[in-house]
């Protein structure tokens, strides 16, 4: 199995990391772009450095090479996972602009039918970034929304972060162990 996982510039960097280390667990070929704002989140949001997050992946490229194997129909991922997706980058994403390795990626996986997966983050939500929530589906995309998962009373911030990327792992269609499935009482 092959992933491309995209960072952009919204709060949730640690999103992406458990990500990566999960797809890398389960032996996945991981392939990775980060956008230039997700520099400035990261040096914010962890005590990663930039080769510890490219060392994550077997295949990093760059956010402005538009032209490299990411960006084209030819060179096939089974999904593409764009975590945290800042709302500039889902505009972008829900109205076809594709200026960049990022979303040039996105709209490749789109009209080759391929999974391409949001987790957005932000809040509140204006009306124009739910539109852009709504295009974005319409188009192909799965939304995952980082939210708390209340019913399996998370005590850290990290079992917040694994239900997320436990939900991201099951529209891939792999299993894992992330957070306890729900499991209705009759």
């Amino acid at each position: 199995m092959r992933i491309l996982v995209a960072i952009t510039g919204a709060s949730g960097l640690p999103l992406a990391v458990s990500l990566l280390k999960a797809l890398k667990e389960a032996g996945v070929e991981r392939h990775l772009v980060v956008s230039t704002n997700a520099q400035t989140v990261r040096e914010y949001e962890t005590d990663y450095s930039q080769g510890d997050i490219t060392g994550m992946c077997e295949h990093y490229y760059d956010v402005d090479a538009i032209h490299t194997r990411i960006c084209s129909g030819g060179y096939k991922f089974d999904a593409m996972v764009v975590i945290p997706c800042s709302m500039n980058t889902l505009a972008h994403i829900a109205n076809g602009i594709e200026n960049n390795a990022i979303t040039r990626a996105v709209g490749v996986n789109l009209k080759m039918e391929r999974k391409a997966i949001l987790v957005p983050r932000d809040t509140p939500l204006s009306l124009i970034q739910l539109e852009n929530l709504v295009r974005a589906k319409r188009g192909g995309c799965s939304i995952v929304l980082p939210l708390v998962p209340y019913y399996n009373k998370p005590k850290t911030i990290e079992e917040c972060t694994d239900y997320t990327v436990g939900r991201v792992l099951e529209l891939i269609g792999l299993e894992h162990e992330k957070y306890e499935k729900w499991d209705v009482k009759e």
